[in-house]
């Protein structure tokens, strides 16, 4: 979707299309199709798996809180008189003295007026990242490939189901030989056709081509590259995954050499959400807790156990 808002917030295309266009030249993107948007869900939910919450309050809705804070960055937690302490979507206005917000902007019809709660004397923030952004841009990225990948990997599935080009003489033929064929691919025992398809030596008047179907055939390099892609998007959000295929004289421990790689970005966020946390659970009297769901390095073990998926 383009590096559209300022905190990697989802936009429509059009409104992209016209942000982006005075500065940077139009190139080819998979963007606000529903194949892309299928991956970007899926990939959203991926990224939001990784950290396991505790101890919210029951009366939060959870996915509201996951969604924004993942999304957009960063969500408030504020103490209203009608719902009590709550989780909150908000802007930032303000800087402090390091050139950091100072309050949020809550704007909600079922609060009352506009609020803007100075950040640490009248609500919290909670965010994933030091820079206050969230993980749509990763996100994006990804999908965008996958998007692309799926896309051609369709495209090569169709025009392989079939070995044989043909080559009518004008628009009524071609019209003919198109029925003809969707008969055929029906799986009807017999098929009729306009004698008009006949020359006057009594041959069909066509131009058959035949393809080679085994070279043009590419489906199984395509999804391979879709599960290095995905193996990729999991090392960069901290879900751990095998670094290289497990073929014969590579070790346990070179297959998992991406573990610290794994680690880094989720640690960092985790850090990040900790630290907010801690503030908010003092302000609010609250005991939110925070950690990661997948243990990367757990399966070596004595160094001879083999790493779960290793092929």
């Amino acid at each position: 979707m383009g590096s559209i808002s300022n905190k990697n917030i989802p936009e429509a295309y059009d409104y992209i299309n016209v942000y982006n266009a005075a500065r940077k030249p139009s190139t080819v993107h998979a963007k606000n199709t529903g194949l892309a948007w299928f991956f970007k869900r899926y990939l959203l939910q991926k990224i939001i798996s990784v950290f396991k919450f505790e101890g919210l309050p029951k009366t939060w809705a959870v996915d509201y809180f996951l969604y924004t804070l993942f999304v957009f960055g960063y969500v408030a937690i504020i103490n209203t008189d009608k719902f009590g302490v709550i989780p909150q979507h908000c802007s930032l206005m303000g800087y402090d003295v390091f050139y950091r917000p100072t309050n949020a902007v809550i704007a909600n019809p079922l609060l009352k007026g506009l609020l803007q709660p100075r950040i640490g004397e009248d609500c919290e923030i909670i965010r994933i990242q030091p820079d206050w952004c969230g993980c749509w841009d990763i996100v994006e990225v990804y999908a965008d490939m996958l998007a692309l990948s799926a896309e051609g990997l369709g495209t090569n599935l169709v025009n392989s189901k079939f070995a044989y080009i043909f080559g009518a003489e004008n628009k009524a033929a071609a019209e003919s030989l198109k029925k003809m064929f969707d008969e055929i691919q029906n799986g009807n025992p017999a098929v009729f056709i306009d004698k008009s398809l006949y020359n006057e030596n009594g041959d069909l008047s066509i131009t058959l081509l035949t393809q080679n179907l085994q070279q043009n055939y590419i489906a199984g390099e395509i999804l391979d590259d879709m599960a290095k892609i995905d193996s990729r998007f999991n090392t960069e959000i901290g879900i751990p995954n095998v670094n290289i295929a497990k073929a014969s004289g590579v070790s346990d421990r070179e297959v998992m050499a991406n573990n610290v790689e794994t680690r880094t970005k989720a640690e960092l966020w985790l850090e990040t959400i900790k630290m907010c946390l801690e503030r908010v659970n003092n302000m609010f009297n609250l005991d939110i807790t925070c950690e990661l769901r997948f243990k990367s390095g757990e399966a070596l073990n004595d160094g001879n156990t083999e790493y779960p998926g290793a092929v």
